[in-house]
């Protein structure tokens, strides 16, 4: 059958140059995988190339083409000099991921400054200036997809993050905005937000029993997320399936915002 007649979306990402932040381990390196896998060649960035390798390899496993590129993100130059490289080599890029991103774990009170902007730098700062370095290409190309990975707590207040929070209520705004700035040159800008999930990044977290339980009594479907739960909104945002969705939050969150 020809899906294509038959009006079923195509979800085929070939000929694409993804570039995933982040894409070292935990969700990052899920969500290159998963745009390899769908076809695209993949740029691996992350904060140094020892870390980019064993996504690197992954990526080949799958015939893709991919490179790794080192980048503190929280550094405008940087981040300008891993776009350039990424654009040298392929020529193109179709596809940008704002996956990296960290959390400080502290009551408010207890925030400094150098915490706060820390969070800030990489989670909010390096998103919209990863956006605006790839964007300027898009706007070139006249086409592409920006999807950056929020969290439920752009949408909910969750104790201990205040500047987290903060970035990911600034990114879901900055995605809207982004969107409709863009939308001419026929960029679409999304991001999908979702719950805790079993990676690298949350196993401290989780160590605490009282905050564990806290998570699964917040959690409708009564489970921590999987990085593989969240990959397929971000293919589908990439693809042209979703040529008509953007300046859109997606939560995959088990529920826990519908509270």
């Amino acid at each position: 059958m020809d899906l294509e007649k038959a009006g079923a979306p195509s979800f085929d990402l070939s000929g694409n140059v993804a570039l995933v932040t982040g894409a070292g381990r935990g969700l990052g390196a899920q969500i290159a995988m998963a745009l390899g896998a769908y076809g695209a060649d993949i740029v691996v960035a992350d904060r140094t190339l020892a870390e980019t390798e064993q996504t690197r390899e992954a990526v080949k496993a799958l015939g893709r083409r991919t490179i790794p590129v080192e980048a503190d993100l929280a550094s405008v130059p940087a981040i300008q000099a891993m776009v350039a490289k990424a654009e040298k080599e392929f020529g193109h890029i179709d596809i940008l991921v704002n996956n990296a991103g960290l959390n400080i774990t502290q009551w408010a009170v207890d925030v400094t400054e150098q915490a706060w902007d820390t969070v800030l730098g990489v989670n909010l700062k390096g998103v919209f200036f990863c956006s605006q370095a790839v964007g300027k290409i898009m706007i070139r190309q006249k086409r592409g997809k920006i999807i950056n990975i929020s969290s439920q707590a752009g949408a909910v207040a969750i104790p201990q993050r205040a500047a987290y929070c903060s970035s990911k209520g600034g990114v879901n705004q900055l995605t809207r905005l982004l969107a409709l700035e863009w939308a001419p040159h026929h960029i679409n800008v999304n991001a999908v937000a979702p719950t805790f999930l079993e990676t690298p990044f949350t196993k401290p977290m989780f160590e605490n029993k009282e905050f564990h339980r806290y998570v699964l009594a917040s959690i409708p479907l009564g489970r921590i997320g999987k990085p593989s739960e969240v990959t397929g909104a971000v293919v589908y945002l990439a693809s042209s399936a979703a040529d008509l969705v953007t300046g859109h939050v997606l939560h995959v969150d088990g529920g826990w915002t519908i509270q």
